[in-house]
């Protein structure tokens, strides 16, 4: 890392539990304002991270809990986000599944599957792997800081 860049780094180890979601969307939002970002910029990084943190809560460990890192860094420099999600879960790449046809009327279409699909509208990359008995899935999202 350069001496002059600006990159913070935060972690977040919490239960998967959905009670947890407005902890985990409260801690991605008061570094997303830290960036020069929209409101619409904002938004639509709360809304991944709440579809991403609310798949592991709801399936990652079946009937079980278990614990979901998340580690966010910011960098200034090139006004942008990385977030990534961490579980002990059941082994599971979301991007492994195919994009529905949304061209179809919803009852014609199978189920699940949206999600991940704005997910990948809505940020620059989106990478998994599956390291040690870990899921982890990184997004990265640079802002223009306007509303557009």
């Amino acid at each position: 890392m350069e001496e002059n860049s600006i990159k913070n780094q935060d972690r977040l180890d919490i239960e998967a539990d959905l009670e947890n979601l407005p902890v985990v969307t409260d801690f991605v939002e008061q570094r997303v304002r830290k960036l020069n970002s929209s409101q619409k910029e904002v938004s639509q990084t709360l809304i991944v991270t709440e579809e991403l943190f609310a798949n592991i809560a709801s399936y990652a460990y079946g009937q079980d809990t278990g614990m979901a890192t998340l580690i966010v860094e910011i960098s200034r420099d090139d006004n942008s986000i990385e977030i990534t999600f961490i579980d002990s879960g059941v082994r599971y790449n979301p991007l492994d599944k195919e994009d529905p046809d949304i061209t179809l009327k919803a009852k014609e279409r199978q189920k699940g599957g949206l999600g991940i699909f704005f997910v990948r509208k809505k940020v620059d990359s989106i990478i998994y792997r599956y390291e040690e008995g870990k899921n982890i899935l990184t997004i990265e999202k640079t802002f223009r800081g306007n509303d557009r």
